[in-house]
């Protein structure tokens, strides 16, 4: 059995069992499942897929560390805007450099906190 075979057949097993270890770009690993729709307070939400928040800008539902599945949000709005209104301008590399920096994109921290989305949208 060569080094390929091997591969495919961890990846089959922890695809049948819904979860797979992951290394992302940051160099972070995490326990990531296939699993793409939860409930959440009663209804059906899609895992890990940021929308448009109703109490902040943006908001994601994902699992956190105990199995819960939770409601991240996330950005500038909602009522700590008063009315204002914020444009991300990540084209700018001065802007994205500064953002990145000021709240440490190097390490994002786990994917239920705000921090995570937030760096990860500035990207």
């Amino acid at each position: 059995m060569n080094i390929n075979e091997i591969i495919k057949r961890v990846l089959k097993e922890e695809f049948y069992n819904n979860s797979l270890i992951y290394e992302d770009m940051y160099g972070s690993v995490e326990e990531v499942n296939f699993l793409t729709e939860a409930e959440y307070q009663g209804k059906k939400v899609q895992l890990g897929k940021i929308m448009q928040g109703d109490i902040k800008k943006f908001k994601v539902y994902v699992k956190n560390d105990k199995g819960k599945v939770v409601k991240v949000n996330f950005g500038f709005g909602g009522k700590s805007a008063k009315g204002k209104r914020m444009v991300i301008k990540k084209n700018n590399p001065e802007r994205r450099k500064s953002f990145r920096a000021r709240h440490n994109c190097d390490n994002p921290g786990p994917r239920w906190k705000p921090r995570f989305w937030s760096c990860r949208a500035w990207n």
